[in-house]
């Protein structure tokens, strides 16, 4: 089935949130905990390694119960139903939106054959069984690609460092030619391996990059020597036999499988090579658990259906623009980046599933950083700033390298930041902590330690950061963007604003070479590039 196309506003449900908002807008939240004692309880949900505490929202029962009256008005069940059975619900690109299909446990036969494919060369690289030129083993893994052939893997293997094998993983991503530059320096041209991600194989950067380290490769090594050391994950097997690569590295890419969730596939060669073909089965495996509980769980105990549609009720009712995630472990520093590409180039359209344009708002701003660090950079705003802004706090119940007292610390933080922001600092309480200053000293400072709280935040708690559990969670905000885009009547799995900028920097490039300005363009573009051109 085609999903509806469906201003949501329009809806019975829709119209009554707008009701219900002006009666809860200015509720404290503080209130709602003592007027029910069993609040926690009522707003969390269990499932597998995750437990996600949503009490500390601006919200009610009849918050929830609205919420998931507009998802149903919206065929919200429907929809999960048409991605799972791989129905072209990327209706502008006349796709299917199937990267589920990756994990899940009845693969396409062709996964399947293209897992084993990447257990069988992931292992031998490894175990050193695959050589370079000169007949010494691999060392160093480069994965080179942009966007989704570059975000997701550089993530998943810095937040699994962890479990790391002995090779050295690196990722070069930005045009920017300083970047292969220092890349390249601590590489050894004998036993690096290169993996070049592009589906199209004409992506300008990666393309770019690729051509420049080639360079850099055949000043020691033979033409012949690119097929020991060069592997292609790309559509485009043509374009790959030209560059030199062999048929036997190349690894497919699959027009149903988007860029931004693409780690699953054979562009996650670079986490299974990092990692070992084991854990990257595990990774797999935890986000097959969180899409079945996604399929199958009631919408009100169903982690990624909540998320979402709390999403919703911030961005278009209370009007917040942005969105927090913080992740309490230095391991998930890259996790940011990362869902800032999967949440805004999804959802970041203002055309609705009927072609028109939307008279409401659609997708969120996503930033954040780790905590504890972040704590020291922005959290007044948070705290004190004028901006209501919806935070994901995610924490670990074990550590890794079991310090048992850090990760006391960094999680008594964890849980002092989610109540600092409920229940804020009362003027009375000021007063009790200054009431040993001089009077007029107390005057100055109690306005300012003043914190009014009643700050939302949602609280993911997971026992361990390891595979299986990254996996669960990298596959719930995949499912939370999904169920943000059918109430939003969107289409979030095409990214035409990207290409724009692609056009106009083809007929930059030639002004740049031959420095001569166009005269069809904009009068501030074209001084800049005479500026730029007085080097």
């Amino acid at each position: 089935m085609a999903l509806i196309a469906k201003n949501p506003t329009t809806t019975k449900a829709w119209k009554e949130l707008e009701k219900h908002f002006t009666e809860i807008k200015d509720a404290k939240m503080q209130d709602f905990f003592m007027e029910d004692t069993r609040r926690a309880e009522k707003f969390s949900i269990k499932a597998d390694n995750f437990f996600v505490d949503y009490s500390k929202n601006r919200i009610s029962q009849k918050t929830i119960d609205l919420l998931v009256q507009l998802s149903e008005e919206m065929q919200l069940k429907e929809a999960i139903e048409a991605q799972f059975n791989a129905e072209k619900i990327n209706h502008t690109e006349n796709r299917a939106v199937s990267h589920t299909a990756l994990r899940s446990l009845k693969k396409p036969v062709e996964v399947k054959q293209n897992l084993q494919k990447i257990k069988g060369f992931s292992r031998e690289v490894i175990s050193g069984v695959k050589k370079g030129y000169t007949g010494k083993a691999f060392t160093d893994v480069v994965n080179i690609g942009i966007g989704g052939s570059d975000l997701g893997p550089k993530m998943v293997v810095e937040a699994l460092s962890f479990y790391k094998n002995h090779l050295n993983t690196h990722f070069i991503s930005n045009i920017d030619g300083d970047h292969p530059a220092e890349i390249l320096k601590k590489l050894n041209p004998e036993t690096t391996l290169f993996i070049v991600v592009s589906k199209s194989f004409t992506t300008q950067e990666t393309l770019t990059n690729a051509n420049t380290i080639k360079e850099w490769f055949l000043n020691t090594a033979e033409e012949e020597a690119i097929k020991k050391h060069f592997v292609a994950v790309s559509a485009n097997l043509d374009g790959v036999k030209d560059f030199g690569i062999s048929k036997e590295n190349t690894f497919p890419m699959w027009d149903w499988v988007g860029g931004r969730f693409s780690l699953w596939s054979s562009v996650g060669l670079s986490i299974a090579c990092a990692l070992g073909f084991s854990k990257f089965q595990e990774l797999l495996d935890g986000a097959e658990e969180m899409d079945r509980h996604f399929r199958k769980a009631d919408f009100k105990d169903n982690i990624p259906v909540v998320l979402g549609l709390l999403s919703v009720w911030y961005n278009n009712f209370f009007k917040t623009e942005t969105e927090a995630v913080i992740p309490y472990t230095h391991y998930l520093e890259k996790l940011v980046p990362y869902l800032q590409q999967a949440v805004m180039e999804s959802n970041g359209k203002q055309i609705d599933r009927s072609g028109k344009k939307v008279d409401y708002e659609t997708g969120t701003i996503v930033w954040g950083a780790a905590g504890s660090n972040a704590q020291h950079a922005f959290f007044q705003l948070l705290h004190q700033g004028t901006k209501l802004i919806p935070i994901d706090f995610i924490g670990f119940k074990k550590a890794l390298h079991h310090n048992q007292k850090h990760h006391t610390i960094l999680m008594a933080n964890f849980f002092a930041q989610t109540q600092a922001l409920l229940t804020g600092k009362t003027q009375e309480e000021v007063q009790k902590e200054i009431k040993n200053l001089l009077e007029a000293e107390q005057t100055r400072q109690e306005p300012y330690k003043v914190f009014e709280g009643n700050k939302p935040s949602t609280s993911i708690l997971i026992d361990q950061l390891n595979p299986k559990n990254l996996g669960g969670l990298l596959a719930m905000y995949e499912h939370k963007i999904f169920v943000q885009g059918v109430i939003w009547n969107i289409f979030s799995y095409d990214q035409w604003g990207v290409e724009l900028g692609k056009e106009l920097n083809k007929k930059i490039i030639p002004q740049l070479e031959s420095k001569k300005i166009a005269k069809n363009q904009d009068s501030s573009t074209s001084q800049l590039l005479k500026e730029y051109l007085k080097q």
